[in-house]
Order: C-alpha cells, then sequence, then structure tokens
C-alpha cells in the first residue's frame, strides 16, 4: 500500500513529532507508517485523515497485489 503522509504533513509544515503527537503514537510509528513499513489500523488512519484534512482514500492507495 503506498501513501502520501509525508507529502501530505510536510505541505502542512507538521514534522512527524507533530502529527504523532496529534493522533498519539510515537514519532517512529509516523516514519515507519511514512516508509511503508506498517500500515496503520482503520482508526488510526482515520485520526491521520482528520490532522491531514484529506480524505482517506486520497492519503492510502492500494496497489496492485494488496
Amino acid at each position: 500500500m503506498k501513501n502520501n503522509v509525508k507529502a501530505l504533513r510536510t505541505a502542512l509544515q507538521l514534522t512527524q513529532q507533530d502529527l504523532a503527537d496529534a493522533i498519539a503514537v510515537s514519532r517512529q510509528t509516523i516514519f515507519a507508517i511514512e516508509t511503508g513499513k506498517y500500515i496503520p489500523s482503520t482508526i488510526l488512519a482515520l485520526k491521520i485523515s482528520k490532522v491531514l484534512k484529506t480524505p482517506v482514500e486520497n492519503i492510502f492507495i492500494l496497489e496492485e497485489g494488496d
């Protein structure tokens, strides 16, 4: 699964720590999501969507084979 978390986060001038604090996870979790090493739960994806002010389907993109 691809995602646009980093691009959207930086467009809003948020650091990884800012986003992590807003959704109550560690900065390492944000790094893992941005690099595709961790796929967030539905609830976490919705929290990210709310902070980034972008629909979930515009943040997380299913790839063929997912």
